[in-house]
């Protein structure tokens, strides 16, 4: 067979076809596989589900279709997700009309179905200060939210057993300061059983006093992503996973995880950053590490444990008991998926011991970390 030459009209016919054998290959291996996969464990009694309840694409103010919400949840192993749209605002509405507010959570559930995620049916209610922006989620139907007058949104995601968290309340736009203000608007609805959680971390910030606001009002603590572009750009690729709320249900599903929600069976969690009420958060902590062993160094009083990390989050601790360490500073970091070797001064041969570390990335009130026990035996 001969040789030919080829000419920049082949070239390009050529080139042509070669990027069609890759979007094929690419359509017939159409997954959702993907880097950064979270793991958190269960508590006692519980199925922690991680989650994502403040999510935007192209149907209000976001940059994706809601099929790529659906792959990147699924490549993070999340458990459910709520596309929670702007009710009012709609910049793409010129380039993509949709009289039917439903029809993000349509897509977004269809690209689900053959997946074990659950799709949590969301909106955003969006005013401006004092009644602020706060996110309906476990809607039936979201064309009757959209109200001329924000109390009777509030009304009919009530009538839609809805649970209702206040958004981003500490956000400079909304806020000036830079803190939350809770309003005349937010405690009425608080008093009708309209507003039940509040964002602690959105995005990447996390407020303090909205914690405290959480707290005084027995507001459910969440943490969401607030995702308006990629998640890889804006997260993986920058070493970080998104915001979550980590929720602790009887049972993987919606009514399961909506019971959990009412109940603020939750943490919120950001990296190394874990926030939550105190019943809830040292569990989480206690399982996250597993103790893999526990013997002394011949000849010594000096007992050596290892940690291993089993979640997704760094887990930076401060020695917390009377004994100290040797050949370590009291203050340590056990990186997500890694262990940590801690050699303890126990000054006698002990057959037992309890371990209590205070854990400095996680917050149970505005500045106070939980102090984190596990029981040892030499030997195990």
């Amino acid at each position: 067979m001969g040789t030919f030459e080829k000419t920049p009209h082949m070239k390009t016919i050529f080139h042509l076809i070669c990027i069609g054998y890759a979007v094929t290959a690419m359509a017939q291996n159409h997954g959702h596989s993907g880097a950064k996969p979270l793991s958190y464990p269960n508590i006692p009694g519980y199925t922690t589900l991680k989650t994502d309840l403040h999510i935007h694409t192209v149907f209000s103010d976001g940059n994706v279709w809601p099929n790529i919400r659906v792959m990147e949840a699924l490549r993070e192993n999340l458990d459910a997700i709520s596309l929670t749209e702007h009710l009012e605002y709609q910049p793409h509405q010129a380039d993509i009309p949709h009289p039917d507010r439903n029809r993000s959570y349509a897509i977004a559930l269809q690209e689900a179905a053959d997946h074990d995620l659950l799709i949590i049916h969301g909106s955003e209610i969006t005013r401006s200060a004092p009644m602020g922006h706060s996110n309906a989620v476990f809607i039936q139907d979201a064309n009757p939210l959209v109200q001329q007058k924000a109390e009777m949104a509030f009304v009919e995601a009530q009538k839609q057993r809805a649970f209702v968290f206040w958004n981003h309340p500490a956000w400079y736009a909304q806020s000036p300061q830079g803190t939350p203000i809770m309003s005349d608007f937010q405690l009425n609805l608080i008093k009708k059983n309209q507003l039940h959680g509040i964002e602690v971390i959105n995005s990447l910030d996390y407020a303090e006093e909205s914690l405290a606001l959480a707290l005084e009002h027995d507001l459910t603590i969440m943490g969401t992503s607030d995702i308006h572009g990629l998640i890889d750009w804006d997260y993986t690729e920058k070493g970080n996973h998104r915001p979550i709320t980590l929720v602790f249900a009887k049972e993987k599903s919606k009514e399961g995880l909506r019971e959990a929600l009412v109940a603020g069976r939750t943490v919120a969690a950001y990296n190394e950053l874990l926030v939550g009420r105190e019943a809830y958060l040292v569990p989480l902590i206690q399982n996250s590490i597993q103790i893999t062993s526990v013997k002394y160094i011949e000849g010594t009083q000096v007992l050596e444990v290892v940690l291993e990390n089993g979640s997704s989050s760094d887990l930076i601790f401060e020695n917390a008991m009377t004994y100290s360490f040797y050949s370590k500073p009291s203050v340590f970091t056990v990186t997500a998926g890694s262990s940590e070797t801690l050699r303890i001064k126990t000054l006698a041969t002990l057959a037992q011991m309890t371990l209590e570390l205070r854990a400095l990335g996680a917050y149970v009130a505005p500045r106070k970390h939980p102090v984190v026990s596990w029981d040892l035996r030499v030997g195990q």
